[in-house]
Parts: C-alpha cells; structure tokens; sequence
C-alpha cells in the first residue's frame, strides 16, 4: 500500500484502539450513583488508567519490545488486551477492587498502542512533514478519546453495554492492524534506554525546557478532558446527561482533531517552540477565563470549550518531536521514555486535585488549577528556539 494509505490506516488504528481509554470516565456519574463512590475515590477510574500507561511504556522501553517484536503485530496485541480488560470490567466489575486493577492494565496495553502508532507512522513520514503526520496521528489519539462519550450520548444505553461497545470498537483496531497496517520503509530500531543518562536529560538546555514544556501541557489535558463532563453538568444542571456527553465528545474529539492537525502543520512550518507556546497560551488563557465560561450561555460555552478542545491538543505532538531532536541521539529512548513516564505520572496529581478544589469552590472555579502548567509551559517554549540555536552553535 501507499505511504499515504499506510498513514490513514495507522491513524484509523488510534481512533479505534483508544476508544477504551476514557470509557470509565465517560459514565463515572452511572458508577459513582451505583458503586457509592465519593469523588475522591472517583478518581482512580482514570488515575489508574495513567499510571498504567506510564508503567507500561516505562516497561515496553526497558524491554524494547518494538524493536523485538513487528511494531503493527505488538500494536494488535495490545489493542486485544486493552480490549480484553475492558470486556471484564464490564462482565464482572462491582467496585473499585476489580475497576482499578483492571483500569491499570488498561492502561499498561494502551502503551503498546498509542506509542507503537507512533513508530509506525515515523516510519512511512519523512522528518519535513513528520509535524503534519503526527498531528493527523494525535487527531486520532483525541477523537478515539472520545469516543466513550459519543456511545453514551447516542443511546441511552447501561454503563456496561458502553464498556461493552468500546471494548468491540478496539477489537477493530487490533483487526485492521493485523490485516493491512505495515511498517514503512523509514523504520528504524528504537535507541535502547540508558540508565545513566535519565538524569543528565534534564541538564541540557533545549531538552530540558521541551520536557518542561510538555510537563505544563500535561499538567491541564488529561484532568481537563477527565472533569470535563462535570463542569458542564455543573454549568448548565437542566442539561440532559446525554446532551452534556455529546458536547463533551464534540469538544474533545471533534474540536481536538482539528487542532491536533493544525499544530502538527504549524509545527513544521513554523517551529516547534511557536507551534507549542502560542497552543499552551491560548489554552493557559482559557484555564483563566473558565469562571466567566461557566456562567455563559450555552452557546458561548459550546464556542469556548471547542476553543480550547483545540488548543489544548495542538502541541501535543510537538515536544517528544522536539526531544528527538535535541537530545544526545545515543540515548533519545531514554529521553522520550522519561518524558512520557514523568508527564502521565503528573497528570494522576491534577486528575486528583481538580475536584479536591471543586469541593471548596465549585465546579466554577475548578479549572483555573490547570493554568500554571500551560503557562509555565508556555514560558519554556518561548526559550526553547533559542536554546535549539545555542545547541547548534557549538
């Protein structure tokens, strides 16, 4: 197949295989109601998908299993035992002491899918339109995100018959994969993890300020695309649950593509470091303003969160990118593998602390949290260009 037809397949792939990843988010209320969970033990029904990820990545990495494995045959695998866990959860889950386990091993497939996807398109994208490639890539992260919420706002349909449908739509991933995704003629091994340089990463300029780039980004999107549904439901209480999941899916997924593919164009056209600090401002700027949203009508609401739906995505391709490209190449499988152990680790603290706030000062304020990380982020990346340029001086 074309490299063209490759790319859309690896990017199908993701919006299927990621349908699970939010699935217990998308009908927490149903569970928190049924399982009488208070919020803070709500929480771990995404917190441990997370920590999952993290841990599976951290493991996947160590063990270079993309290297020792074909990455699409890895990827299928991982989409079945994602899928797997998912069908349980569903089957035989009455509370948290079979939803966390299950979530984290959610989570730990997960990691064989999202960043295999990763490799695979890398494979079949040449460096000058890789931003572009993997912006359509993080399009399909997003939109796949999602998902949950468009099979819960569809029908009214029972939160284990939601589970049930996301678990059948990543056993679809796993079949395309298996029957026509390939790697491409790019492929290349992964650099194996060094132990020693986890630390130095962080003493080298333009890496260090990319990681901290990303740290910000991931500071907001996950407990922004976690407490979404609940900040609406508190915004506009007369809201039908099924119209509070559509706008959600819309805002997440919808709005998310198109501003993954946007900061995946800009990316390369631009740079990396303005591609990602005008994203993390924009969506720094709407952590802020999310007080004077909340109290706004429901259109203006609908307007402002598909705003920042968009934003808050754009850059997300950007930094393992700009890691790549800045960090010691003998050891970028250890920069990227810190990065993304560090970042999905920080994201279990704001998916903790938004609602711990909520409970103080309602759902109004809530988000205001988040504004430090893109901002700081924001901050890191507007140094970063001149960091890269010191970098190449030497």
């Amino acid at each position: 197949m074309s490299a063209p037809t490759q790319k859309a397949l690896v990017v199908l792939v993701q919006v299927l295989g990621l349908a699970v990843w939010f699935s217990a988010t998308a009908i927490a209320p149903t569970l928190r109601s049924e399982w009488h969970l208070s919020a803070s033990a709500l929480v771990w029904l995404t917190a441990s998908v997370q920590l999952g990820f993290a841990a599976g990545a951290l493991t996947s990495s160590l063990l270079n299993l993309p290297d020792r494995f074909p990455p699409h045959r890895l990827l299928a695998a991982c989409a079945l035992g994602a899928a797997a866990t998912t069908a349980a959860l569903a089957a035989f889950a009455d509370g948290l002491a079979t939803a966390v386990p299950l979530r984290t091993l959610t989570g730990a497939f997960l990691a064989g899918v999202y960043p295999v996807g990763m490799k695979l398109m890398a494979s079949w994208a040449a460096p000058v339109d890789r931003g572009r490639a993997f912006g359509w890539l993080i399009g399909g992260l997003t939109l796949g995100s999602a998902l949950p919420h468009l099979i819960r706002g569809l029908g009214d349909l029972p939160w284990r018959s939601v589970m049930v449908t996301a678990a059948l739509v990543t056993v679809g991933a796993a079949a395309v994969a298996l029957a026509w995704v390939r790697p491409g003629p790019l492929l290349a091994p992964s650099p194996r993890p060094e132990a020693r340089y986890a630390f130095a990463v962080f003493g080298e300029r333009a890496p260090r300020l990319a990681n901290l780039g990303y740290f910000g980004h991931m500071w907001e999107l996950y407990a922004w695309w976690t407490w979404l549904p609940l900040f609406l439901a508190a915004a506009h209480a007369q809201r039908s649950a099924t119209a509070v999941s559509l706008t959600t899916f819309v805002a997440i997924g919808l709005a998310g593509v198109v501003g993954a593919v946007v900061g995946g164009r800009a990316a390369d056209r631009y740079g990396r470091g303005p591609a990602a600090g005008w994203a993390l401002a924009v969506s720094g700027a709407c952590c802020l303003a999310s007080p004077l949203a909340f109290v706004a009508p429901w259109p203006v609401l609908l307007t402002f969160l598909c705003v920042w739906g968009a934003a808050v995505i754009a850059d997300s391709g950007v930094f393992s990118t700009a890691l790549s490209e800045t960090a010691d190449q003998r050891f970028v499988g250890t920069a990227l593998t810190v990065q993304t152990a560090v970042g999905f680790s920080l994201t279990v603290v704001t998916i903790q602390l938004v609602p711990l706030l909520a409970a103080v000062t309602g759902w109004q304020y809530a988000f205001v949290l988040l504004a430090p990380g893109p901002v700081l982020g924001a901050l890191a990346m507007r140094r970063f260009g001149a960091a890269v340029r010191e970098q190449g001086a030497r």
